[in-house]
């Protein structure tokens, strides 16, 4: 698993005060790849998305925080097993509707009372 991947990250880390959290949100927006985050101060949580791994975005906060950081959930948004290549299934090709005969049959047609 060493190539990144498009994913969302749940991670736990101890925000004591405002200024960790201004910390930790600069560290998350040096980081070229997440693309979105957010900050939830009281949940002591922060959520990630991008193109990386979630190993290594967890490896860097901890390493500049100097805290301990807790990977709780990791939801994969690239919808399959490799990359976007391979991942996505194709739906079955359009099916033309079958014709019914012009002629009307009386055990066919329905009775409008």
């Amino acid at each position: 698993m060493s190539e990144k991947r498009l994913c969302c990250a749940v991670m736990r880390i101890n925000l004591d005060c405002n200024a960790c959290c201004r910390k930790v949100r600069r560290i998350v927006i040096n980081m070229k790849e997440v693309d979105t985050h957010m900050i939830e101060k009281k949940e002591r949580r922060i959520i990630v998305c991008g193109r990386f791994r979630p190993s290594d975005v967890a490896v860097k906060l901890q390493k500049k925080m100097k805290r301990r950081v807790e990977i709780l959930e990791i939801e994969d948004l690239t919808g399959g097993h490799g990359g976007e290549a391979e991942g996505y299934e194709h739906e079955p090709p359009y099916e033309q509707p079958q014709e019914y005969s012009v002629q009307p049959d009386h055990m066919t047609t329905p009775l409008l009372c």
